[in-house]
């Protein structure tokens, strides 16, 4: 395949489609400030990757089976590289990220891995010419595969989203903590919450605002 052209986009990792949704200050610990550090659930997303991540090619009933191929968009702005392409007879890529745990993931999660898939189907439609109009998201634990339609509302949120992360980069500010119910969930199962440090950093807004609004002594 042809090497990606240059662009004035400074390009943003598919991977990071997936850390905004699921929280934009993760996303801006990681991609802003550089910084990652792993636990139970990162270890065993490397444990599952672990073969994915070599490239190789082989071919099964009429399918050839690309892994770790370079994926790239100009126009977004993308790059990455898949997990795994499956190349139809007719040449159709359908792209295949690899997930540990469950397929039966909450709604709301399952949708941040909706997002990164979407990602690598835009990039394969202009790399290779070809519409992609649905991959899958294979689930170590289950050994499933779920199916993912690539909608016309997930081309736009994949769009919306790298937008978002480029203006995050560009402003050099760190995103605020999640707060409520997203935040019970999710920060309880991400790897950099004690660099987050979410409560001090929503009594130190707390205190800021109050600070606004009182009296001078």
């Amino acid at each position: 395949m042809p090497a990606s052209a240059n662009t004035d986009l400074e390009p943003i990792p598919l991977s990071a489609l997936q850390h905004w949704l699921y929280c934009p200050r993760q996303c801006g610990l990681i991609h802003l400030e550089q910084v990652f550090d792993d636990n139970v659930h990162t270890l065993r997303g490397q444990a599952v990757h672990a073969r994915t991540d070599r490239p190789g090619v082989e071919t099964a009933k009429g399918v050839r089976v690309e892994r770790a191929l370079p994926l790239w968009h100009d126009e977004l702005g993308l790059i990455g590289k898949s997990d795994v392409v499956e190349f139809l007879p007719d040449g159709t890529p359908y792209p295949v990220e690899y997930k540990h745990g469950s397929r039966h993931k909450a709604a709301d999660i399952a949708a941040c891995d909706d997002l990164q898939l979407a990602g690598q189907a835009l990039c394969l439609e202009t790399m290779t010419g070809r519409a992609v109009s649905e991959g899958a998201l294979y689930y170590a634990s289950s050994r499933r595969r779920r199916v993912v339609p690539i909608t016309p509302a997930l081309r736009v949120q994949v769009a919306q989203v790298a937008q978002a992360i480029r203006r995050m980069l560009a402003s050099g500010r760190l995103p605020p903590p999640l707060e409520g119910e997203q935040a019970a969930h999710r920060c309880k199962a991400c790897s950099l919450l004690e660099r987050c440090q979410p409560q001090a950093t929503h009594a130190a807004l707390t205190q800021a605002r109050q600070n606004l609004f009182e009296p001078d002594a």
